[in-house]
C-alpha cells in the first residue's frame, strides 16, 4: 500500500503540518514529563491503528531510554506492575479520549478524577492537548496511508 498523498507537497499541507508542528512544540515544553507524552502517544496511535505514529513513539521512547519492558507492556498496561500510578491516569485518559465513540460517556468522572490527583493545571491541558493532537496526527497517516517502519530516532525533530 503506497502512501496516498505527501502532505508537504502543497502549500497548503505544509502550512498545516507547520502549525500541528507548532502545538506540538508548546506540549514539548510543558511540564508533562517525556516518558509520559511518549507512552500516550504510542499508546494511542496502538489504539488507531497508526504504524507510521506507532513507528515514530516506539523508536523516539526507546532513544529517550524507556525500557523494552515497559513498551512491550503497553498494550496491556492494566494487566503490569511497570507503570506508575501518574502513567496509569494518563493511559486510561488515553485510552477513554481516543475511543469517544465507543462509549457514550466519553472520558469518565473517575478517571478525570485520576488525572487531576497526579497532574497540576499545566500538565493536564498537556495532557489533554497530547491525547487530541496525537489522535489527529493518527487520522493522517491512516487516511494518507503512511505506513510505519523506516523512521530513525529523532528524524522529527531535526526535520529530516
Amino acid at each position: 500500500m503506497e502512501p496516498r498523498m505527501n502532505l508537504f507537497a502543497s502549500g497548503l499541507g505544509t502550512r498545516i503540518a507547520k502549525r500541528v508542528y507548532a502545538v506540538s512544540l508548546a506540549i514539548q515544553e510543558s511540564p508533562l514529563p517525556e516518558s509520559t507524552r511518549e507512552l500516550v502517544q504510542l499508546r494511542a496511535s496502538q489504539i488507531n491503528g497508526c504504524g507510521y505514529c506507532a513507528d515514530i513513539h516506539a523508536k523516539d521512547a526507546t532513544a529517550a531510554g524507556e525500557t523494552p519492558a515497559r513498551l512491550h507492556l503497553l498494550a496491556a498496561w492494566r494487566h503490569s506492575t511497570v507503570f506508575t500510578d501518574p502513567e496509569r491516569a494518563a493511559l486510561a485518559l488515553t485510552e477513554e479520549g481516543t475511543r469517544i465513540a465507543d462509549a457514550a460517556q466519553g472520558v469518565s468522572d473517575e478517571t478525570w478524577a485520576r488525572v487531576r490527583e497526579h497532574y497540576d493545571d499545566d500538565q493536564a491541558i498537556a495532557l489533554v492537548s497530547l491525547i487530541a493532537m496525537i489522535n489527529a496526527t493518527n487520522r493522517l497517516g491512516v487516511i494518507l496511508h503512511h505506513r510505519g517502519g523506516s523512521y530513525e530516532p529523532a528524524e522529527l525533530a531535526t526535520g529530516s
